[in-house]
């Protein structure tokens, strides 16, 4: 009674389709394996593309003893009792949809990560560099399961065609429609495969119109034809950059026939800092506003402010110079000695020495001629606005007069 998809999942990785970036003769994931460097690791990418597979065939050739841990369902006391189990060997955690971990199932993770008693591999369908927590990211590698090529999904329905109980023919029109419908998702495709066993016959043919009739409505956990979800997720936000209203409305449509609500969500946020930013400093509370009604309506009422809100970031003004600025600070930070903090700005040097410190709002304008950078880079400039929205412009003015008191050039 186990559906097709389950009775055909790989044992081994040449079993695998499509994914030889990870577990090809070549593959990263095979040469951690036979050089015994266990790392964790994230997998990420659309449905039904092989994450869970790969990540039980890994672990079952680690050699060390494996869990499986569901973030979205299981408990802190489950993490602790397999956590526990590190006092005498190391493990191996396989961690499902590790983006929704609560942060203090993650904090509680973290330090055997850190000191390799705990190998992670983690799974999730969403992009990691926008849905999981920094603290686990910077400790992961990320590797893409990536959608499959017509010819992978082709070779994974003909294997499948092989363990079903009907003796059928294929049409190749009936394979193209199976992975239309199924949008490059072996599982799904497999499903209708099987679904279309149900009315087949030995020495029957399956026909594009056999797999229309049996399939229903076309799956859209990804897109048409050979379109990423997240590739939806970059044309809305380019769209809006670019400040192409029509183009924007054109891709919230496509993501919301997905949806993947929370998604859509988290993009606009991003993109009310990152792409508007200063232009329109109002726009971040309006975009949350926004998000906050759409998730407590839920589709597809959830489209109306969605649509609002949208049209509204595709006209507005845009600025990215707060990204250009923090971006900067931390190259800089990273790459150079940036130098201490200067006595006037460290809270324990000004307890031992009040007079150090000179408070601003005791002086006009609440602006005096100290720099709080430290000396050794004091003539940094990390800021530099644009004058193409009024209240940029009008940032821009008051830093003029700012930086002639503190002696500083822009």
């Amino acid at each position: 009674m186990k559906p097709l998809a389950y009775r055909i999942r790989p044992q081994k990785f040449e079993d695998v389709f499509g994914q030889d970036h990870l577990v090809g003769k070549d593959g990263v994931l095979v040469s951690m394996l036979e050089k015994k460097k266990l790392l964790s690791f994230i997998l990420y990418g659309p449905p039904g593309t092989g994450k869970t597979t790969i990540a039980q065939l890994f672990a079952e050739k680690s050699g060390l003893d494996y869990y499986f841990f569901n973030a979205s369902t299981d408990s802190k006391a489950k993490l602790k009792s397999i956590i526990d189990t590190t006092s005498y060997h190391d493990i191996l955690i396989v961690i499902d949809e590790i983006h929704r971990m609560k942060t203090d199932i993650q904090d509680y993770l973290l330090p055997f990560m850190e000191n390799g008693n705990a190998t992670v591999i983690g799974l999730t369908t969403l992009n990691p560099y926008q849905s999981i927590n920094m603290a686990i990211r910077s400790r992961c590698h990320l590797y893409e399961v990536k959608s499959l090529t017509e010819d992978s999904m082709e070779k994974a329905i003909l294997n499948g065609l092989q363990a079903l109980d009907v003796d059928f023919r294929i049409e190749k029109s009936a394979l193209a429609a199976i992975i239309r419908y199924s949008n490059h998702e072996i599982r799904t495709a497999l499903n209708i495969l099987e679904s279309a066993s149900l009315v087949l016959s030995d020495g029957d043919l399956l026909t594009p119109q056999i797999v229309y009739r049996v399939a229903g409505k076309i799956n859209h956990d990804l897109d048409d034809h050979e379109d990423h979800f997240y590739d939806l997720l970059s044309a809305l936000q380019k769209s809006i950059r670019g400040s192409d209203v029509d183009a924007s409305i054109h891709y919230l449509a496509r993501l919301i026939t997905l949806g993947d609500l929370q998604s859509i969500v988290r993009r606009l946020l991003v993109i009310a800092y990152e792409d508007i930013g200063l232009a329109n400093p109002l726009m971040g509370g309006k975009v949350l506003n926004a998000c906050d009604s759409a998730i407590k309506v839920g589709l597809p009422e959830a489209r109306i402010m969605l649509s609002a809100i949208v049209i509204d970031m595709a006209i507005s003004p845009k600025s990215n110079t707060a990204v250009i600025a923090i971006d900067k600070a931390i190259h800089d930070y990273q790459e150079n000695d940036t130098g201490s903090v200067p006595d006037h700005a460290s809270n324990r040097k000004i307890k031992l020495n009040p007079e150090i410190y000179h408070y601003p709002h005791q002086d006009k304008d609440s602006i005096n001629d100290q720099s709080y950078l430290p000396e050794a880079i004091k003539d940094k400039v990390f800021y530099h606005p644009k004058d193409e929205s009024s209240y940029e412009k009008a940032l821009s003015d008051r830093l003029k007069m700012i930086d002639k008191i503190k002696h500083k050039k822009r």
